[in-house]
């Protein structure tokens, strides 16, 4: 298994197939080919090669793009970072990938002047800017990097299922950071399994106009490359765009977070007869409220999946056939996977009875960057335990009930409630935190963050929420609100109840 070959292969078989759209850009796939290519020679011009890693803080763009498929070709291992970071984040997460080449946006020159001297391992001739403002003093410009390289294949990496693909890091950045690492294997199985799922051909036409940095883009992306088709890069989400271009270019598969959906459906350009051309229209990243799953279900009926996922590897799809029939599942197994719901001693759940959700798939990580202790955590005898709370009904269809490591998906983006409040405690008023998610509209949830001061000490809830916000490591992790507690609710063994705070907050906030 080696994805690098797709590329190669299209542009040989289907070279003047379109195959990538950015903005005014319109790619076949034989210049897609020639410009990957370019990318990759250059990248073993400067001396790296299998293994190394390169990382990207880029917005959607066709350069992140080159660069994803440039890195399928030649070993490198790509890890790509959130142009949403900040300083410290950005700094930890560098380090800890043991990145050898960045690739960023021109923007981020200052952020890079900040933390370079940090990080003694990335020379300066490895920082490459893309776009406007790309020649700084001190750093090359993405043009002149590819300029000279040719556009001819690369020399074969001999590539096979266990070499690392990509590093995909968790949205912690101020903890200690998880890197979940994917192989060519692992890419593979993303290609076929989901192809089959969304019923994609060399004919179908891919919109994605959320960030491609979050796994959750490889779910459309790879099976793209893998049948073929035509792929619709959004630089930015703009929902009266995404409606026009689902017309404009015939658009058959488009994957969104709940956010996304609602701005569609609110848009006032929404007109069911826009979206005639879409087969599916997904939700990721988060449950869709049911109210919206009904009203998509009559407008756009026979459209609608859902996906339940792990970046590190384990799935449930809730198939359109089924999304009237199950409308509050999120779906079952796919080919190849296994599912179980085990209870506090580990023994299997009968059908309704909560508990923890555990799965197995051909699409499980090897595991976690450097940290084989969080790995055998994660997990047991072969079955990756998702730390989620949920039940499987008669008929094997997967209900969600709740999320165990109280993660918060703000926008589609993992948020872990440790990061900030690692940060919050450095407050000098602040005795103790806890960060929980709150609804909201937009975004899903947003963190909140609750608050015991020490005795004498006081900050009001503006103040703390500026003074956190400065200091998070992504903008994702900004917390909306504070609330101040004498003394946190706790259950018996000790435990703060976060449950009965987020309960609390949505009573009053």
């Amino acid at each position: 298994m080696n994805i690098g070959s797709l590329l190669t292969r299209h542009a040989r078989y289907r070279g003047d197939h379109t195959a990538l759209v950015v903005g005014r850009q319109r790619l076949t796939y034989r210049q897609l080919n020639a410009r990957v290519n370019a990318l990759a020679n250059a990248m073993l011009t400067c001396g790296l090669g299998k293994g190394d890693k390169v990382a990207t803080v880029l917005p959607n763009c066709l350069e992140l793009m080159v660069a994803y498929w440039a890195a399928a070709k030649t070993g490198i291992v790509i890890v790509p970072l959130s142009p949403l970071l900040q300083d410290t984040g950005l700094a930890t997460l560098l380090a800890d990938s043991d990145t050898a080449l960045v690739i960023g946006d021109a923007s981020f020159a200052d952020t890079f002047d900040r933390i370079r001297d940090d990080l003694s391992a990335i020379a300066g001739d490895r920082y490459v800017l893309v776009g406007d403002g790309a020649k700084v003093p001190g750093y090359l410009a993405y043009g002149d990097f590819v300029a000279e390289a040719s556009g001819e294949e690369p020399p074969d990496a001999h590539l096979g299922d266990d070499d690392v693909y990509n590093i995909m890091y968790s949205s912690g950045t101020t903890g200690l950071p998880k890197g979940i690492v994917h192989n060519h294997y692992v890419r593979a199985m993303y290609c076929m399994l989901f192809a089959q799922a969304w019923r994609m051909t060399p004919e179908s036409v891919v919109m994605h106009a959320g960030s491609i940095v979050f796994n959750g883009a490889m779910v459309d992306l790879m099976p793209w490359m893998f049948v073929g088709g035509t792929y619709v890069l959004h630089e930015a989400f703009d929902a009266e765009r995404v409606i026009a271009e689902i017309e404009a270019e015939s658009v058959t598969h488009i994957i969104m977070v709940p956010a996304q959906i609602i701005a569609v459906l609110n848009s006032p350009a929404f007109h069911p007869d826009k979206l005639a051309s879409l087969e599916m229209l997904q939700n990721i990243g988060a449950p869709l409220l049911r109210e919206h799953k009904h009203r998509l279900n009559e407008v756009l009926p026979g459209r609608f999946y859902e996906l339940y996922g792990l970046t590190e590897g384990f799935v449930t799809i809730l198939d359109k056939h089924d999304a009237k029939r199950k409308e509050g599942s999120v779906g079952g197994c796919s080919p190849f996977f296994e599912i179980r719901i085990l209870d506090e001693n580990g023994k299997e759940c009968p059908p309704g009875e909560v508990g923890e959700i555990v799965g197995r798939g051909p699409i499980q990580m090897p595991g976690y960057y450097k940290r084989p202790d969080l790995t055998a955590e994660a997990i047991i005898d072969g079955w990756l335990h998702t730390g989620d709370a949920g039940y499987l009904d008669e008929d094997g269809y997967l209900f969600l009930v709740d999320r165990l490591k109280d993660m918060i998906i703000s926008g589609g983006v993992n948020v872990y409630p440790k990061d900030i409040e690692e940060v919050v405690i450095q407050h000098p008023a602040v005795r103790e935190v806890a960060v929980f998610g709150a609804p909201e509209e937009r975004w899903g949830e947003v963190p909140v963050a609750a608050v015991a001061l020490n005795e004498s000490q006081s900050v009001s809830a503006d103040d703390l929420v500026v003074w956190t916000n400065e200091r998070v490591g992504a903008k994702f992790q900004r917390i909306r609100g504070v609330v101040f507690y004498d003394e946190f609710p706790r259950n018996v063994a000790g435990k703060t109840l976060k449950r009965e705070m987020r309960d609390a907050y949505s009573k009053v906030g």
